[in-house]
Order: structure tokens, then sequence, then C-alpha cells
């Protein structure tokens, strides 16, 4: 193997001879070769921009100094052009994602603060349809992530709305005839969708938390918690290693975690009960954060294929909290929506182990066959689509 450095975006340049009629003047250019194409960019040089951008967090300015570096200029309201073009190609993968979401029997939500710099006092109101909230001040961007027969959409939203209100704007697509859907998110009341019915689950890894923030005040008592939950994840952990369905997870489950989480439950309410605890201490604010969740956090025990936290919301988050650090924000609404849709299609193709630049490039290149049927270009089915656009030679005889 032998590893060379190269810059992300190339170029080359094809000098084409022009020569002139001395009779009529008439100036005859000779063509590219062939395969060349008329575009100055290629889908290629898109995608790597999208890719850098809003999948590893590298601004605009960043990647332009990167490129004069390599002697290939490419100024940031270049690649700015690129990107925003690009969306209404991938608008329909995006959309199908939105919808194929929505049919999810578990969904997680949370958000994370954002910075828009032009949000105008009509966009905020043409958001948020309760004129109660107008002047919310607040800019968040959420992430959902729907998760079905393994495999994972993760969704970005940016604007004014909370998660939950975002998550209704995506259960505003589920069929009707389905069940509610099993919400997976923390205690904050506004991850809720007031407009739908959700089978609500709270997250088990924020509830340990808020015990881990007491281990040098209380350490026997946390130690104690945090021990039984180990052995909860433990449980959790090897049912994902046998790839078990949720009717027998659920029945590992009840067979191995619920005598702990009793245990548990037990304890919390002796600590008050017998007064070991001071109530209005930390660690009974811990506790009581607990008790008052309880038939959400212990979900589990009840439904198949009810989740034990919600890391995985948390982990897709960061995507947004990368560019967030390293741009700081977003100028427009426009520019928030394009930084969704790149996040969304980029994200969801490596939930599903998918390279999201080839990707990219693909529903760029077959722009008209995804708007046609864009539910056969989603991350987990696209290459096979592609292969029958694209059958190879037949075998000989």
């Amino acid at each position: 193997m032998r590893i060379t450095g190269m810059a992300p975006l190339s170029a080359t340049v094809y000098a084409c001879d022009r020569l002139r009629c001395h009779l009529c003047g008439e100036v005859t250019t000779a063509p590219a070769p062939e395969g060349v194409g008329p575009e100055k960019y290629d889908a290629t040089a898109t995608s790597m921009v999208g890719l850098l951008k809003y999948g590893a967090g590298l601004p605009f300015n960043r990647i332009e100094t990167l490129q004069a570096g390599m002697r290939i200029p490419l100024p940031a309201a270049t690649q700015w052009d690129l990107v925003r073009k690009a969306v209404p190609v991938l608008a329909p993968a995006h959309t199908e994602l939105l919808h194929q979401a929505a049919q999810a029997p578990v969904l997680y939500n949370d958000d994370t603060t954002m910075k828009v710099l032009k949000l105008t006092k009509a966009q905020r109101a043409a958001a948020l349809a309760d004129d109660a909230h107008t002047e919310r001040t607040g800019i968040f961007t959420s992430g959902i992530v729907a998760t079905e027969e393994g495999r994972q959409i993760a969704l970005f939203f940016t604007g004014v709305r909370h998660a939950g209100e975002n998550l209704a704007t995506v259960l505003a697509h589920r069929a009707a005839d389905l069940p509610a859907p099993i919400q997976m998110c923390d205690g904050l009341s506004r991850n809720a969708p007031s407009d739908f019915d959700t089978v609500m689950s709270s997250c088990l890894a924020h509830a340990r938390r808020k015990y881990v923030e007491l281990t040098e005040t209380f350490p026997e008592e946390v130690r104690f918690v945090l021990e039984t939950l180990r052995e909860v994840y433990g449980t959790e952990a090897r049912i994902q290693a046998e790839g078990l369905d949720p009717e027998p997870r659920l029945l590992r489950h009840q067979a191995e975690s619920a005598p702990r989480m009793a245990i548990l439950e037990q304890w919390m309410r002796t600590q008050f009960e017998e007064r070991r605890i001071e109530p209005n201490s930390t660690l009974g604010a811990a506790i009581r954060y607990m008790q008052k969740r309880w038939p959400e956090l212990t979900l589990f025990l009840c439904v198949p294929g009810a989740p034990l936290d919600n890391n995985v919301t948390e982990r897709v988050l960061k995507k947004a909290i990368l560019h967030r650090k390293n741009a700081l924000f977003y100028r427009t609404l426009n520019g928030a929506y394009v930084g969704d849709t790149f996040m969304s299609l980029i994200h969801t193709a490596e939930l599903n182990h998918v390279a999201p630049f080839e990707y990219l490039v693909a529903l760029q290149r077959h722009g008209d066959a995804v708007a046609a049927n864009p539910a056969d270009w989603m991350p987990w089915n696209y290459q096979a689509t592609l292969a029958q656009q694209n059958p190879g030679p037949e075998p000989p005889d």
C-alpha cells in the first residue's frame, strides 16, 4: 500500500484549440474530450464540499484556505452556490426520509441551541402557529432518529421550533392506521408533540447522570444506583450482541432487569420513608427525578422495542454541534435548511453503514430518477437500484 496526499477537490484544465478561417473570419473551437461534459463542477465536487461542510464541520472559509494551499482556488461563495443548487435535486430523497421516518415504531428526539443571524419576526410567526409563542427568542436544531427493522433515519430541523414541535411535523406524515409510536426523549416537556399521541419513554442515561454528578458527595448511595444500572445495561449489551428481536428482548429484560429495577425502586422509597436522605438535598432531587418518571423510565420492561436511553439522538446532534462550534451560525433560514438537508442525508447514510460521499454523488447524477421514485434511492437500497439500471455483461454460455 502506498498512500499519497491530494486536495479535497482537484481540477483538470482542457486546452481546446481555436482556429480562425482566413476567408470568413469564423472561429472554431475544438470539442472537449468525450465524457468531460458541459458543467464546470461535477457532482463529486458538490458532494465533497457538502461532506466537508456539513459532515465534517469544516467551514467554507477553511475549505477555501485549504484549496488555496493546494493551488486549486475554490472561493467560499462558490462553495455555497454548489450546495445551494444541489438541494432541489436532493430534496425528494430528503422528503422520502421524513415520510419513512414517520412510519417507524420507535422515534427519538432532542434538540440543541443554534444561531441564525437573519431571522425576522415574520419568519418566527410563520414558524409558530401559536401566537402566544411568537415572541420566543431561542433558536434550536432538533435531531430526530427513527428506527425500524435495523434501519435508522436521522433528521435535522433548525429554527425556532422545539424538538416536540418538529416531531409533530414528522408525525403529520404518519399513516392513520398505525398505532402510536414509542417516543424516547429526556424529561423536558417541550420534547413531547402536543398534537399527536406517543407512548412516552424517558431516558435512563439522563437519570443516571444526575447520580454521577454526586459521586463525591454521596459515594455509597451513588455506587448502589450505578451498579444496579450497570447490570441492566449489561443485559442490554448481551441482547444486542445476540441480535434478539423485540419480543425475546422484552422477555430477557423482564427476567433479568425487572428484579433489579424493583430493588432500585424500593431502595429509593426507603431513603425517604426512613429519612436517610433529605428530599430537598441534591441526592433527594435525583431520586425524585426518577420516581416522577418511573413508568417512562421502565417502559422497556413492559413494551417490546422500547429503548433504554436517548443516546442515539445525542450522538446525532453532535453533527449540528460540530457545525456550531466551527461555523458558529447560519446566516439565514435558507442556509439552515441547506445544512439540515445535507446533514440528514449524510448522517442517515453513516448510520446505515453507507459511504455518504458516494450516496450524494448518486443522488445528483440520477436526479430525474430520484424525483420520480425516491423510495428506490434510500441509503439502504440505492446501490441495488443502480445495479438494476446498469446491469453488468451477461455471463457467457
